[in-house]
């Protein structure tokens, strides 16, 4: 008796689910497997975020940076600040990981909308690093002041506007990222009169011209990862140099002596990685907790 030949479609099917049903198993196992060998220890610890307790209570992660801050998202004198973060809303959002995308060519802002209410524009790269270096500056009592920047921490850039686009004679001048009624940073440029900004105006338009400000003779302490995100937005660490730096505020404000601080900095500040690679830092979260412990 003749056997029966299944239709090309049904062993093009029967084929299909046999494929399926093998990669399946194959998948369960594997992370089976990965999942038994995460649990060796050892590796546990960080297989499972690398988890960090304090008085019986996860408190963080040693890979992830978090916020020191009270509930209107004020940094707390009393601990150490991590770097800025880019990602997520109020930073340290492990599900929205990323830097700013900003680049050395954001000088110019977009101003806020006077019109909407609680509207804060877009700052440059140049302003943000501006305005952050100025307010951790007066958070540990330094100067805070960068060059090309203002008095008020915004990018000190002038949009030099011509008769010809880039060309002819200068029309106007204005302090672009300064919007009106402010006072711009200086009065005149090229025998000019300097102008504050309005909203809506396309000063791209203008030449733009970086102006080194007041912060231009000051040797300023605030370091660059105080300023600036990672590319993750996610780093748990600081510099040594931006540790050093809040170190006398700490102390301050706990009431203990400020070599206890440098101190404590020295035994959390992880050294280059295969003794030459990347540069020395400091975990804040290990820091922090060891103030705690410290001082109760």
């Amino acid at each position: 008796m003749a056997s029966t030949r299944l239709p090309n479609w049904a062993r093009q099917q029967s084929a299909a689910f046999r494929a399926l049903v093998v990669f399946t198993v194959v998948a369960l196992l594997y992370g089976i497997a990965i999942t038994a060998i995460a649990q060796i220890p050892g590796l546990k610890n960080k297989a499972d975020g690398s988890l960090v307790s304090f008085n019986g209570h996860v408190v963080g992660s040693a890979l992830i940076g978090q916020l020191f801050t009270d509930s209107k998202g004020n940094p707390l004198p009393k601990y150490f600040q991590p770097r800025p973060s880019a990602a997520g809303a109020a930073g340290y959002d492990p599900t929205a990981s990323s830097g700013s995308n900003l680049g050395p060519e954001s000088i110019l802002d977009v101003l806020p909308n006077p019109a909407v209410k609680g509207d804060t524009g877009k700052p440059s790269l140049l302003t943000q690093v501006c305005s952050l270096s100025k307010s951790i500056g007066d958070f540990n009592g330094v100067n805070g002041r960068r060059t090309f920047c203002t008095a008020d921490g915004v990018g000190a850039v002038l949009s030099v506007l011509h008769a010809h686009g880039l060309t002819g004679p200068i029309t106007k001048v204005v302090s672009a990222n300064q919007e009106c009624p402010a006072a711009p940073f200086v009065t005149t440029f090229l025998g000019h009169r300097v102008e504050c900004a309005t909203y809506g105006v396309n000063y791209n338009a203008g030449r733009l011209v970086p102006i080194a400000g007041p912060g231009r003779s000051v040797n300023n302490p605030v370091p660059a990862d105080a300023v600036t995100t990672s590319g993750s937005g996610l780093d748990p660490a600081i510099s040594v140099a931006y540790a050093q730096l809040q170190a006398p505020r700490v102390a301050r404000t706990r009431g203990i002596s400020l070599g206890t601080v440098q101190h404590l900095i020295e035994t959390y500040t992880v050294g280059r990685s295969l003794g030459f690679m990347g540069e020395p830092f400091v975990s804040v979260l290990q820091l922090n907790i060891a103030l705690d412990q410290l001082t109760g």
